[in-house]
């Protein structure tokens, strides 16, 4: 199972860390929740389920493990 071990952010992007040790960045603009917070609400984040996914409690915001992997910007809905 795909799981969340570490989650960081530079001046524009998310990126995870999974248990298999790949790493995955993706612009924090394609997420319209994350997008619209403030740095101290992006960087107040949960990993949760296991490490299943990331919980944003102020932004109303998760993204699985999974959703990394198979995430492409077509897929977004605004």
């Amino acid at each position: 199972m795909i799981s969340i071990k570490k989650v960081w952010f530079d001046h524009d992007q998310l990126f995870v860390e999974l248990n298999d040790d790949r790493i995955i960045g993706t612009p924090i603009n394609w997420y319209p929740n994350l997008r619209k917070g403030t740095l101290s609400q992006i960087q107040n984040y949960e990993i949760k389920g296991e490490g299943t996914y990331i919980h944003w409690p102020e932004l109303d915001e998760d993204l699985s493990a999974e959703g990394f992997l198979t995430f492409s910007k077509e897929t977004i809905t605004v």
